[in-house]
């Protein structure tokens, strides 16, 4: 059993990462909940009992929690960090309905409550656009530089030189668009748009199913074609141009994500790629061992994943409120309570059943059992 050097090897940079996501998580709620004029009671980084923490001269408890699992903000209304409406609103002073979040217009609710989420997508834009302008932007140009005997790409006529400009409808510019396409689609029959001498031709590839372990020792199935890029290029940019061509990257990582996941639930893809803490734990470790480039990388597709997940419609989650306020929108007035008790308990069981499976799921690819077993054995 591996686990990448202890406490110094994963566990710091795990908290560090994490504490930085939840943090501009949770700031993203904050932010537009004082901008629409909501009391916040607490700002918490974590769950449970308080470590350390001040409170502000709005009255906000800005804590950190010895639970280090995610975080919340409660707003004046709220019963609990799920953001329940607390009981007794009604008898509530006219003065404190006016800055509690119940009482404001549903517009207002919803944009409290996408604030989380929009503001992790935000951040790794923010995080990506100062690597391209700084480091530069992998830039390959998707021309096959060689090809391998006997693969999918040489069955399909594929040769060194050609450009390939799509793939399955959609353009291609780099060499990394490529690869991401062809990974999610193993066994899937593909057609591929190339330039050959000045010509336009389709091709037909269909990627192989292969097991390969990523640079943070994860096996996964992808789909191969046996091609070579023609040689790596980073491309520096100026800060515009690296807001945009971020926001393009966050957009194509945040796509690829949802298709994985679709697949995951087709059953195309195994569910024991899903990961839980323990595994983002280790890839935190093995990120920061690799290099500050690769971690920044890493938190920037963590903090996506952490956007996209709170807007799943689960109820406890983000996207469980915007859900209900969906519903509030169409009913003109909110669920009742005992429909959004019954959500809530929905949501808690399937977030902790997931919770569950993604650390089994860690548990198993550490090989934790096998190490008690030869413990005591």
């Amino acid at each position: 059993m591996e686990l990448s050097g202890g406490l110094y090897g994963f566990g710091l940079p795990f908290l560090a990462v994490l504490t930085v996501v939840v943090f501009v998580h949770e700031l993203g709620h904050y932010f537009i909940a004082r901008r629409n004029g909501v009391r916040v009671e607490v700002f918490s980084v974590g769950f449970g009992p308080e470590l350390f923490g001040y409170t502000d001269r709005a009255g906000t408890r800005w804590k950190f929690s010895i639970i280090p699992l995610g975080g919340y903000v409660k707003m004046l209304g709220d019963a609990n960090a799920a953001s329940t409406p607390a009981d007794g609103l009604e008898e509530m002073p006219e003065d404190e309905k006016a800055v509690a979040f119940p009482y404001k217009p549903l517009g207002a609710r919803a944009w409290i409550v996408a604030g989380g989420p929009l503001a992790n997508f935000a951040f790794a834009i923010v995080l990506l656009a100062g690597l391209f302008s700084t480091v530069g932007q992998p830039f390959t140009p998707a021309v096959v530089g060689g090809v391998t005997p006997g693969s999918a790409a040489e069955q399909a006529g594929l040769e060194p030189g050609d450009r390939i400009i799509s793939i399955d409808g959609q353009s291609v510019e780099r060499f990394e668009d490529l690869q991401q396409v062809i990974a999610l689609r193993p066994e899937e029959e593909l057609t591929v748009g190339v330039l050959r001498d000045e010509l336009e031709i389709e091709l037909t590839v269909v990627p192989e199913r292969v097991v390969t372990t990523d640079v943070f020792g994860n096996e996964q199935v992808i789909g191969r074609i046996g091609v070579f890029r023609s040689g790596a290029e980073y491309v520096q940019h100026d800060p515009l141009t690296s807001l945009w061509q971020a926001t393009k990257e966050s957009g194509v990582m945040t796509v690829r994500t949802l298709e994985a996941v679709g697949q995951i639930i087709v059953g195309k893809r195994s569910a024991e790629e899903l990961g839980g803490p323990i595994r983002i734990a280790q890839m935190s470790g093995q990120a920061a061992e690799i290099g500050i480039i690769t971690l920044i990388w890493f938190t920037a597709m963590l903090s996506i994943n952490l956007g996209l997940i709170n807007l799943f419609p689960v109820p406890m989650l983000d996207g469980g409120h915007l859900l209900y306020y969906a519903f509030e929108a169409v009913l003109g007035r909110p669920l009742g309570e005992r429909a959004q008790e019954f959500g809530f308990r929905i949501g808690l069981a399937l977030v902790l059943c997931l919770f569950v499976f993604v650390t089994w799921n860690d548990l198993m690819r550490i090989e934790v059992f096998d190490f008690v077993k030869d413990l005591v054995s």
